[in-house]
């Protein structure tokens, strides 16, 4: 009697950066970004925004322009709110900024690894730095 061997597959090295994907984090979310809005259509765009970025992957979001899916750089100097998270150290210059939404408002925050640690979100242009 003869077993039949089933034939392992090789998973994905997931180090690999076709295989890399965000992992959006809010554990330092600042209050200011969300108290002042009441627009629940901002929220969803959002969230449908953040969802489109995870599907694409750092590997696609790092080839696209930073007013479509892309990011750019703003210096920690610049953002307004006094009162920094634990995650900001004296080491940390400068954010990462994604558009938040299709109309361009930004989130900003720190990628460790393939985690974003998502800081602020601008609900209102100018509300966390100067455009």
């Amino acid at each position: 009697m003869s077993k039949k061997i089933k034939k392992v597959e090789d998973k994905p090295n997931m180090k690999q950066p076709e295989h890399r994907y965000p992992v959006f984090c809010f554990k330092y979310l600042q209050p200011c970004s969300y108290l002042k809005c009441n627009d629940a259509s901002f929220f969803i765009e959002f969230l449908e925004r953040m969802q489109k970025l995870g599907e694409l992957g750092w590997k696609e979001i790092d080839k696209s322009g930073r007013h479509s899916f892309g990011t750019e750089k703003i210096p920690v100097k610049q953002i307004k709110p006094q009162l920094k998270p634990s995650i900001l150290t004296p080491d940390v210059t400068e954010l990462t900024v994604f558009r938040a939404t299709g109309n361009k408002l930004p989130f900003l925050g720190i990628r460790l690894n393939d985690t974003f640690q998502v800081i602020y979100i601008e609900t209102q242009f100018g509300d966390i730095y100067n455009h």
